[in-house]
C-alpha cells in the first residue's frame, strides 16, 4: 500500500515562510481552489447562484471577494477563482458544482496554482522590482492580472499598501518564490 503525503508547491512538508527585513513572504498549501465559469447564456443564473451560495456578489473585472468561509476574484469574462480552507472544504470544487449546477462549469484548481502572502510596510518596494501593477493604488479586494519575473500571476490586494497573495502556476512555485526573496532581499 501506497503511503502517500501531501507536500507543499515547494516540494516541503510544512510551508515555506521568509522573514527579509520585516517583509513575510508566506507560502499558503492551506488552501482549496477551484474556478467557476459560467456557461453560455447562463451569467445572471450564475450569478444568482452564487449569491445564493456565499451571500456575495461574483466580483467585476479587477475585483475580489474576501469573505469569512468563501474568497474569490475575476479572473477574466465570466470567469473567477474561488477559494476557501482546505480543511473544511477539500473538495471544493464538487461543493460549488452541487450549487452552481448547469449554470457554470467548475474546476478544482488546488493542484494547478501556488499562492505567497507578502506582509510588511516595505511591500511596494519589492512589488514594483517585479511586476508593472500600481501597487499604491490597490484597495482591499483588488486584482490584477500580471506578468511577475517571467510568470503570468494575480496580484490580490489583502491589505492596501501593506498585504498581498501573489498566485501563480505551481509548476512554477520554485521560479515564483526565489524571485520574491531576490526582489526583498533587493529593495530592503
Amino acid at each position: 500500500m501506497h503511503k502517500l503525503k501531501p507536500i507543499s508547491a515547494l516540494g516541503a512538508a510544512q510551508p515555506q515562510i521568509d522573514q527579509i527585513a520585516g517583509l513575510t513572504i508566506a507560502e499558503r498549501s492551506d488552501l482549496a481552489l477551484a474556478s467557476i465559469a459560467a456557461r453560455q447564456g447562463q451569467g445572471e443564473a450564475c450569478m444568482a447562484a452564487a449569491q445564493s451560495w456565499m451571500q456575495a456578489d461574483l466580483p467585476s473585472p479587477g475585483q475580489g471577494h474576501l469573505g469569512q468561509t468563501y474568497s474569490c476574484f475575476w479572473m477574466g469574462p465570466e470567469q473567477w477563482m474561488v477559494s476557501a480552507d482546505q480543511a473544511d472544504h477539500e473538495d471544493l470544487a464538487s461543493e460549488i458544482k452541487q450549487s452552481f449546477g448547469a449554470t457554470a462549469s467548475v474546476s478544482e484548481q488546488s493542484g494547478g496554482w501556488c499562492r505567497f502572502d507578502l506582509k510588511g510596510a516595505q511591500l511596494g518596494a519589492v512589488l514594483e522590482r517585479l511586476c508593472n501593477v500600481d501597487f499604491a493604488a490597490m484597495e482591499t479586494g483588488d486584482v490584477s492580472r500580471s506578468r511577475l519575473e517571467h510568470l503570468g500571476c494575480f496580484i490580490w490586494c489583502l491589505q492596501p499598501g501593506s498585504e498581498v497573495a501573489i498566485l501563480g502556476p505551481r509548476s512554477s512555485a520554485g521560479s515564483l518564490h526565489h524571485a520574491l526573496v531576490a526582489a526583498a532581499r533587493s529593495a530592503l
